[in-house]
């Protein structure tokens, strides 16, 4: 009978135990680090009426503020954790000096030296992959008994199963393409009812979405990529969320969202965030309104829930090891918020790179969100970001090699002109350079496969300034029609499924034209990788004539001549026009045929063809 009493008191204090833990449904950030360059950590607890009780905390650590809300599910709890190592807390939640329950936080180590990690930078180029249509490495996973999309590749629109085990499997096709940088699509949570595969509506911006791995299967891709020295760019949303957010049934305030109340939609515009002319209401709805009514809009201006996307950034940073951000859809944020945002990053890692989506089609405007820009000086703005997309060099590359005669408006002096306004930009050199990404026609649809045409394109992100990002697939000859729908331009990569008829990740599956484009892209790629000279040096360059581009890039070192041909017909160039950068050298070769030139009177190109000499 004693033990019998004995068992049911200890039954008694495990039911106790399990309904004082049970309050507490979430915690955010999940832990953190000790260590960090701003020393004050806030803390979301979530759970039914939480915010009625008093919060402590262990271990003599210094709780700066406690912030109760309107919904009195949430409490925010901000410590101090200045000079604080690694270590276990204990947070106690008491009403009327009782302790009603307790959570347990730690402290981690961070890696060392992490706030000094390198970043991608002009020497790297990165390969960007639609996550759901590179690979499936784990067939298992393609649908999750919690999560409301299922796994159906014969919907266009559908889950298809490319996961993180997909792409650690075929890291090393990646790495011999000449790639140093992965960039995949987003990687949390997205439990929209359809069309989720694409992950920019996240439901769980802490966890990543079971179709696609676990946290752990994340770190493990970020491993595999710094064994290779490869590095990890995170594609980071700041500007919404998805409709099935945990929080959207429960929000912590009322303007933690943009509200209208509820959906406005965004006009879009976003010339009217520095327009000195834009009516009130139309800056409010490019910068308020939803992107679209599945994706609500996150209120940057709330600052607790700024705190929430700046520690939710920092929180990935130190846990996978990353090694950068590209921002979607950056100029949408609220721009005082997200400069804010950016500058808590960089702040913590002083050489973190992170390149923001500014889709205008308007170099000054585009530089006006380039950190220490002069444009955005004018009005006291910066931005703080790094790094911004070339959209106008990417509107030029859509049409301009089927621009066989030139004019002043017409063939390469679009793409001239592009460089002349680099003055612009107060870093033109960690510019992102592409001819398409996972938003835009394929570059092989608009020019039909040509494959002397994709030369062209592709020597010319290779060896301007800035940063070159190619897309999964280009490289094997990959197209895709936009105006079919997005699904189109994301297409699975073959090779990529069990029972794929075209393997194109081995060198005995590909077809004949698949091999061509990537052994071309490949050679340009490996090659690239180690030339300083185009990574970091000046560029001198020259006005088109008859279709024809000619351009140098050059150091105290190395000197390296481009011409892009971009007529139908043989050209001559007489080389004294470049004196100035060919200066004493005689004879240059070509990296590509390695076939060598003769630099002392002129040199012939053959139509709709590219060359890069290296001077001798």
């Amino acid at each position: 009978m004693k033990n019998l009493n004995s068992l049911m008191v200890k039954f008694f204090f495990l039911l106790l135990s399990s309904s004082m833990f049970a309050q507490i449904e979430r915690v955010e950030p999940p832990f953190w680090y000790a260590g960090m360059h701003n020393p004050e950590l806030q803390i979301m607890f979530y759970g039914k009426n939480i915010a009625q009780n008093d919060v402590t905390v262990s271990n003599n650590i210094v709780i700066k503020n406690i912030q109760k809300t309107e919904n009195p599910n949430y409490i925010f709890v901000t410590i101090d954790t200045k000079n604080s190592v690694a270590q276990d807390l204990v947070f106690s939640f008491s009403k009327n000096k009782k302790v009603v329950f307790t959570q347990n936080y730690s402290l981690k180590q961070r890696r060392e030296n992490s706030a000094l990690r390198k970043s991608y930078d002009a020497s790297d180029m990165i390969y960007l992959v639609m996550s759901d249509r590179f690979a499936n490495g784990n067939p298992d996973n393609d649908s999750d008994k919690i999560l409301t999309e299922k796994g159906d590749r014969n919907n266009p629109n559908g889950r298809h199963g490319g996961d993180i085990q997909g792409i650690i499997n075929h890291l090393d096709y990646i790495a011999a393409l000449g790639a140093t940088a992965l960039w995949p699509t987003p990687l949390c949570e997205d439990n929209d009812k359809r069309g989720s595969y694409h992950t920019y509506g996240q439901s769980n911006v802490y966890k990543i979405d079971p179709r696609f791995g676990t946290n752990e299967e994340y770190l493990k891709l970020s491993e595999e990529l710094h064994k290779r020295n490869m590095k990890l760019i995170m594609d980071y949303v700041t500007n919404h969320w998805g409709a099935e957010h945990w929080m959207m049934n429960d929000l912590p305030t009322y303007d933690w969202l943009h509200q209208f109340p509820g959906y406005a939609q965004t006009n879009y515009h976003m010339t009217t965030q520095f327009d000195k002319n834009a009516s009130e209401i139309d800056a409010k709805m490019c910068m308020d309104g939803w992107f679209v009514k599945s994706m609500p809009d996150l209120n940057q201006s709330n600052p607790l829930m700024l705190n929430y996307l700046k520690q939710n950034a920092i929180w990935w940073i130190e846990y996978a090891d990353l090694d950068g951000f590209r921002v979607d859809t950056y100029s949408y944020n609220d721009k005082e918020g997200i400069a804010k945002w950016t500058k808590a990053i960089t702040d913590e890692y002083p050489h973190f790179n992170i390149v923001g989506e500014v889709w205008m089609h308007n170099q000054a405007q585009m530089a006006y969100w380039q950190k220490d820009s002069k444009i955005g000086a004018i009005e006291n703005y910066n931005s703080n970001l790094p790094s911004v997309m070339d959209f106008t060099l990417h509107d030029a590359i859509e049409n301009v090699f089927n621009e066989d005669n030139a004019n002043w408006e017409k063939g390469m002096i679009k793409v001239y002109d592009n460089f002349t306004n680099d003055f612009l930009y107060p870093n033109p050199n960690s510019i992102m350079t592409f001819v398409e990404n996972h938003d835009t026609n394929r570059f092989n649809q608009i020019y039909k496969n040509d494959f002397r045409k994709y030369q062209m394109a592709m020597t010319l992100i290779a060896t301007v300034r800035g940063i070159p990002q190619l897309y999964y697939g280009s490289e094997i000859g990959m197209s895709g029609d936009k105006n079919k729908g997005d699904a189109d331009i994301r297409r699975d990569f073959p090779g990529g499924w069990n029972g794929d008829s075209n393997n194109a990740f081995v060198n005995s599956g590909r077809t004949v034209e698949q091999q061509k484009f990537y052994d071309f892209t490949a050679k340009l790629f490996n090659w690239r990788k180690t030339k300083t000279v185009i990574h970091t040096g000046k560029m001198t360059h020259y006005i088109p004539e008859n279709n024809v581009y000619v351009y140098f890039r050059y150091n105290e070192t190395a000197t390296v001549m481009v011409v892009i041909n971009n007529s139908n017909d043989k050209q001559v160039l007489k080389t004294n026009r470049f004196k100035e950068n060919i200066k004493e050298a005689k004879t240059a070769k070509d990296v590509l045929t390695e076939q060598n030139f003769d630099l002392s009177n002129e040199i012939t190109v053959e139509p709709k063809s590219a060359l890069i000499l290296e001077l001798k």
